[in-house]
């Protein structure tokens, strides 16, 4: 039940700063990696067919600036923790030229996306 409750946390921070982004930055193209959640047998397989990785981050800000090529951003709640998997994502991202951040509620998303972007 904790682990349900956690995800769910993190679709709500997640929607909640996606509709800030869009609001802010109209013209900005970031997405959703949905890679988590429940997936019967066949369904898995046939994701992980067609590319899905595990690890990857939530969301993806496709724009470029100074320093990076791209940022991915990672959910997490308060006392969430990145997975091995995870964390190996993340320092294949650095290493390709790409930012990688983990934010835990909305404030710290903003800061990042703006940090990011200016």
């Amino acid at each position: 039940m904790i682990m349900k409750t956690m995800k769910h946390n993190e679709s709500t921070l997640q929607q909640s700063c996606l509709k800030w982004f869009k609001l802010q930055y109209p013209k900005h193209v970031i997405f959703a990696i949905p890679n988590g959640g429940k997936r019967s047998d066949v369904e898995a397989k046939i994701m992980k067919g067609e590319g899905v990785l595990a690890g990857v981050a939530d969301l993806f800000l496709m724009c470029p600036n100074e320093r990076w090529f791209g940022l991915f951003i990672e959910m997490k709640t308060a006392k969430g923790v990145q997975s091995d998997v995870q964390a190996w994502f993340e320092g294949m991202a650095i290493e390709y030229g790409y930012k990688y951040v983990i934010v835990r509620n909305i404030d710290e998303f903003i800061s990042e996306v703006r940090n990011y972007l200016k």
